[in-house]
């Protein structure tokens, strides 16, 4: 049986709970609910939405490198957004970061995010084999 592996990404800030950034299961990565702290720990919850989210999807893909993972690897994304009114600029900011990978994906409305947030993203990829 292959073992459970911790992923840390030094370019997020480290969890301030009993979790981990990501865990990995033979070629399955499993990404945990990004904010959008800045590298130095700084918060971006008082940015605009487009601000917010395309620094969730920032830290979101640097778990990913530390799993050796990339956009193009990521199967399933959940999307958790203060209010249904930010899912325009969701869209935008998401199709940008994706380019033309579509993985499944699910937006989740919610009255509120941890630290005043407006965007919490997850996502599960597959580690490919090379060649």
């Amino acid at each position: 049986m292959s073992p459970i592996e911790t992923i840390l990404s030094p370019q997020v800030p480290a969890p301030a709970g009993h979790y981990s950034q990501a865990v990995a299961y033979k070629d399955l990565v499993f990404v945990s609910g990004q904010l959008a702290p800045r590298p130095d720990g700084s918060h971006t919850a008082g940015e605009p939405f487009a601000v917010q989210a395309r620094q969730a999807l920032d830290n979101l893909f640097a778990v990913l490198d530390a799993a050796g993972c990339g956009p193009a690897d990521v199967l399933k994304v959940t999307a958790y957004l203060v209010g249904a009114t930010h899912w325009p600029q969701f869209n935008a900011v998401y199709a940008e970061a994706f380019g033309p990978h579509r993985p499944a994906r699910a937006v989740v409305p919610v009255p509120e995010l941890h630290h005043g947030y407006l965007i919490e993203i997850e996502a599960v990829a597959v580690r490919r084999k090379a060649g």
